[in-house]
Formats: C-alpha cells, structure tokens, sequence
C-alpha cells in the first residue's frame, strides 16, 4: 500500500523516489526495492510508488550522488580553522579575556570578564566538545589536548548544552554562533567524570577565585592533559 509522506523541498531540490530496504531485522538488510514518488489522486500530495528490485550497481550508484552532493561546499578558510570534514569542524580560540556566566548555589548568580586559555571547539554529529590548551600557538596535529576547566562538560571533552542556543548548522560559517552558545550560557554544575581542574580546593574554588579576579592571567598549572592530541579529536578516536 502507497503511505503518503511530506513533501520535502529545499531550493531547487524536490522529492523525486525512495528507498525501501528489507531484512530479518533493524540494521540487517538484504534486499532493497526502488519507488517512484506520484502525486495521490485526490489530495495531490506526493506517495510512494510501486516499487521494483533494486540491484547492486544501482544501489551504489544512487548512494554515491547523495554522498557526493553531501559534501561540504567550497568555503572561505579563515585562521582559527584546524579542520572540515563532512560531519565535524573543528577550531581553535587563542587564550584570551572573556566573560563567563554563573548559576549555583555554591557560587550564586555571577558573571565577570576573566582570563580564559586557549581553546580547541569541534562541532560534529556527534556532539559539542571543548578542550584547552597550555600554549599560545596555534595547534599542530600531535599537540596535546587538555581537560576543558569548565562546568557542565563531560568526559572527552563533551559539552552539556542545555538550554544553550547553538547553530543548527555544522560549517565554517557557524563557527562563531557555537562559540557564542557556550560562552553565553550559565555554568551550573560540574559534571560526572574524570577532575577538570587541577586545584588544591577543587573546582567550585577556583572559579571562585576567578570570579573575584585573582589571576591577572589563566594559571596554567591547573590545566590537566588528556592522553589523546589534535589529531585523535579530528580522527573521530575520541567517540570510541
């Protein structure tokens, strides 16, 4: 039986044929049938076709123009780019002074301009990631990544993004509007998982400290390194 679907149209790009995949169970498929999209008679709106085999050659075939058109654009480079693939781009941010919001009990409700490292940003399928860095120059593949000293960050450098407002788009140009929704969002808690600081009163006490401007530069010394580089995060290595 035709199911009926939505319509989907971007552009110049309109439904044109669908898919259908068969197997003995989800993700396991064996065979494959190949259906055109026809208007319904009545209401006009676009159902599923009856369909025929689909073989091998044809199936490749019509997977490889999906994932070349896929692909990611021609795009302006701009320095703080360290990597674009199809599913992640990945950025760095020199240490730098910038603002950092607070809402806990252990700290109130606080904001101030304080020194903030280096930081490395990848934005992916995947998810939100931070890490920093002790240096001041730009990363090379084998640099080393640090733990990112912030709150609501996970494992593996996994950002909690909440309520944070963050692109819904992963390219060069979005760039700036993932930054702008971790900065701009409330830190509340640290989260479960490995020490992010390196500080003899723990975490809640140095944001403390520099929330009440302590540090005329980010203390380095309470940064912990990571056993993975630049390179593991821009292999995808961190998500095993």
């Amino acid at each position: 039986m035709a199911e009926i679907l939505t319509a989907s149209r971007s552009h110049d790009v309109a439904l044109q044929g669908a898919i259908l995949l068969y197997g003995r169970s989800i993700g396991d498929f064996s065979y494959a049938t190949a259906h055109r999209i026809e208007p319904d008679g009545n209401t006009g709106r676009p159902v599923i076709g009856a369909g025929t085999p689909f073989n091998r050659l044809a199936l490749i075939h019509a997977v490889r123009q999906v994932a070349e058109a896929s692909l990611p654009k021609g795009e302006f480079l701009t320095p703080n780019v360290l990597s674009i693939s199809p599913a992640a781009v990945t950025w760095w941010c020199p240490a730098d002074r910038r603002r950092v919001f607070f809402n806990c009990k252990e700290l109130g409700e606080r904001s101030a301009v304080v020194p903030h490292p280096a930081l490395v940003f990848q934005a992916s399928h995947t998810g939100f990631r931070v890490f920093a860095l002790p240096g001041e120059e730009r990363p090379v593949p084998a640099t080393v990544l640090y733990e990112p000293p912030y709150f609501n960050t996970w494992d593996n450098g996994k950002i909690c993004i909440g309520s944070a407002h963050v692109p819904k788009l992963i390219d060069v140009a979005s760039v700036a509007g993932w930054e702008s929704g971790f900065f701009n969002s409330a830190f509340t808690h640290p989260n479960h998982g490995g020490q992010r600081v390196k500080y003899k009163r723990g975490a809640y006490a140095f944001w403390k400290d520099m929330l009440d401007r302590k540090f005329p530069n980010y203390p380095s010394q309470v940064l912990i390194p990571m056993k993975r580089t630049l390179a593991d995060l821009i292999a995808g290595k961190l998500d095993n």
